[in-house]
């Protein structure tokens, strides 16, 4: 009987063994598999949060894009707006600044956040891709007047033997450039008594000499629109306004040196004698504007590369008045930066209407930073007059007065305004 004790206690003692050694093989293989499981799911939790993260920040990129697209085309934008992608959103901040506006996106990706932000400018909603551009009114040359720059026109372009120094343009089924040298290519549906340098693509062609590719029976050139907009000037007019209005004395006459804007005048301004003035703002005048004698105006060069305009609009006469002249040896200066322009804007419509009122008339030596504009009225370019880009409902250039275009037009900036364009400045992730 001992014996058999004795047995079934070392029976018993061999069976706790094994089950202890089934214990600490479990225990290893557990220490093994979780050693390979919890990498593989914590690599698989990063995995997530990466996928989830590049998710968020797409989604934060293709918001500041939509944001961004939406202000550059002057589509509906508020700040706060949310947007919906798969169930994930992303919510559009906008925040004002000095010279336009900061653009945030903040985008939530199953609680993994990404921020991008993009900071832009306000455009003056114009592209000057021409040194001349006119409407339907067309434009003439005559004399020994010239052009350093392309031609866009809506109508027809006529010289007497002038040059100009570029490409030209005269569009539609009555398109036609006649007695003009012109160094570039030209497009129009008739062109006769010229001397083209480059190319030539029309549907008729007189008395012409192309020296380089004659292109018979080309389709008529579609006419543009002119680069700002009657909605962008009233814009311009309001900021000006914003500055308050100056009622007396009437005319408003500057005659020594002045620092002013912005600001509205009721009534006529002249600016004449050896006046130095300096714009810290745009100027609507409610009258015509005279500039004469040896006056400078100049943008404040706190502004930098920020571009004025002075506005000749009486919106209860633009047949007669809402004009400018410009005479003698005016001088126009940016700020310094050569972006920098004044812009002289004139809402006389006498020619659209038929009639023969000038809307701006430039004469002598004037010259500088100075774009001239007059969508629906006349400028007419006298003597030795030389400035950067005009366009009008109709152009006309005498004597020897020369147009040198400027390719910093491109670019240029009201500091507020017509919101017609945004320009890009910075574009990053914030967080």
């Amino acid at each position: 009987m001992q014996k058999i004790k004795a047995n079934r206690k070392n029976t018993h003692n061999k069976g706790a063994a094994m089950l202890i050694v089934v214990m600490f093989a479990l225990f290893i293989s557990m220490t093994v598999v979780m050693g390979v499981i919890v990498p593989i799911l914590k690599q698989a939790d990063i995995s997530k949060n990466i996928i989830n993260s590049k998710e968020s920040f797409y989604l934060a990129s293709g918001a500041l894009e939509d944001a961004v697209y939406r202000l550059k085309n002057g589509l509906d934008l508020v700040s706060g707006e949310t947007l919906v992608l798969n169930g994930y959103t992303t919510t559009i901040t906008l925040a004002d600044t000095a010279f336009g506006k900061t653009v945030n996106t903040s985008s939530d990706r199953a609680g993994v956040f990404r921020k991008m932000q993009s900071e832009v400018v306000l455009g003056s909603g114009t592209v000057f891709n021409y040194g001349v551009q006119a409407g339907q009114g067309g434009f003439t040359l005559t004399n020994s007047s010239r052009i350093i720059g392309n031609v866009y026109s809506n109508g027809p372009v006529v010289g007497a033997g002038n040059t100009i120094t570029g490409n030209v343009v005269s569009v539609g089924a009555s398109g036609l450039i006649r007695n003009i040298r012109v160094t570039g290519s030209a497009y129009a549906n008739t062109i006769a008594d010229s001397n083209i340098t480059q190319n030539a693509y029309y549907v008729t062609k007189t008395n012409t000499t192309v020296s380089g590719t004659s292109y018979p029976n080309s389709p008529d050139q579609a006419p543009i629109s002119l680069p700002i907009s009657d909605t962008q000037i009233t814009e311009l007019e309001n900021d000006a306004a914003s500055g308050g209005t100056i009622s007396s004395p009437c005319p408003y006459v500057i005659s020594s040196n002045t620092i002013i804007g912005p600001k509205k005048i009721n009534c006529d301004l002249e600016i004449s004698g050896s006046a130095t003035v300096t714009l810290l703002g745009s100027l609507w005048v409610t009258g015509n504007v005279t500039i004469k004698n040896s006056a400078i105006i100049k943008v404040s060069s706190t502004l930098g590369n920020k571009s004025l305009a002075i506005i000749a609009d009486k919106t209860t006469n633009r047949t007669t008045s809402s004009k400018i002249e410009l005479s003698n040896s005016t001088q126009f200066l940016g700020s310094g930066d050569a972006n920098s322009f004044i812009f002289l804007i004139s809402q006389n419509n006498s020619a659209e209407l038929g009639g023969s009122e000038e809307a701006i008339e430039m004469d002598n030596s004037a010259s500088g930073k100075v774009v001239l504009y007059a969508s629906h009225g006349l400028i007419t370019i006298n003597n030795s007059a030389t400035l950067k880009e005009v366009t009008a409902y109709k152009i006309s250039m005498k004597n020897s007065a020369t147009l040198t275009y400027d390719t910093g037009l491109v670019n240029t900036l009201f500091p507020s305004g017509p919101g017609g364009g945004w320009d890009v400045t910075s574009w990053k992730e914030v967080e």
